[in-house]
This record gives C-alpha cells, structure tokens and sequence, in this order.
C-alpha cells in the first residue's frame, strides 16, 4: 500500500510541476537568474505544507517522525555539486525527470547525471564518511529544537514570512 501512495502523491506532485509551468528551460534559468520566482514559490509552499502535514501526522501518532545526522560538510559539498549541476543543466535535478516526461529532451541530462552523482557518491562513500560527512556534525537536530521552540511556533513564523515573501514577489511582478 506504501508504494500506492507514493506513487499517487508522485502523480500528483508531477501534475503540480506542470501545471506550474516550472518544467520549462526558461523557468528553471529566470529562478537561476532571480527573475522568476514561480520555482521558488512553488518549493517553498510544498515545504509549507509538508511540515504541517508531517507534523501533524506525528503529533497524531500516525507516523514516527526520524530525523538525519546534520553535517555542514555534507551539506555544503551536496549544496555545491547540485546548484553547478542546475546552472550547467538549466534544470534543477529533481525537475528533469517532468521535464522529460513533457518532452524536454534535453533534460535526460539531468536524470544521466543524477545517476551518475548516485553511483560516484555510493563508491566514494567511506570517504566521504570518515573525512566529510564529521565535518559540522551536528547529530539528529531539527530546527525547532535548535531555536528550543514547539516546533508549530516553528511553522507558524516560517509560514508568515513566506506568506510576506510571496506578497513581495507578486508585487515586484517575480
């Protein structure tokens, strides 16, 4: 039944992207550039909605909400190889694979080298383990338990501020 959902909620979330129009080169290089903030938007309200819905869904007991070690040095290593890898592409990683379903050939770049990023990761994994992956080590934190807030406080300041972000974007014509 898990794999249903997973794949309906990916059904879902596909139909999202396109209906979005985020699938296309241009919006992918006017986010690059600053000039379109539609991508943005859209990630940030699915970030939205995904915190209260996983939230809430732990809070009820329905799930078991598992956090990931924190590494600054992962982060900033995977933070780089993805955003050269979007400037180069033209198309963030993620959206290659709608945006091949819609016809971007050229996006099949995209998906070769997520790929290609997965098998090179798994084989210089014990690398990356024992030099980079200590780096910033953290442990299993969240953000409300950094700033030691519940974490619906948490989302209800995060959710203004985008919410105040997206005002400013539509009146700039972003």
């Amino acid at each position: 039944m898990t794999l249903i959902y997973g794949l309906i909620t990916g059904i879902l979330f596909g139909f999202i992207l396109q209906r979005a129009g985020i699938l296309t080169y241009e919006k992918q290089v006017g986010a690059l550039r600053l000039i379109d903030m539609t991508v943005f938007k859209l990630m940030l309200s699915a970030i939205i909605v995904g915190s209260i819905g996983i939230y809430l869904f732990n809070d009820l007991g329905v799930i078991k909400l598992s956090l990931k070690a924190t590494s600054i040095g992962a982060q900033v290593i995977g933070g780089l190889i993805f955003g050269v890898g979007w400037a180069l592409l033209g198309y963030c990683p993620g959206i290659s694979a709608g945006a091949l379903g819609e016809g971007h050939i050229d996006a099949l770049w995209g998906i070769i080298g997520m790929l290609f990023g997965g098998a090179v990761y798994a084989m210089i994994y014990p690398f990356m383990k024992k030099y980079i992956i200590s780096i910033g080590s953290y442990g299993k934190i969240s953000i409300p338990q950094l700033l030691e807030l519940n974490h619906w406080v948490v989302i209800i300041i995060f959710t203004i501020l985008m919410l105040i972000l997206f005002r400013f974007f539509e009146k700039k014509g972003l």
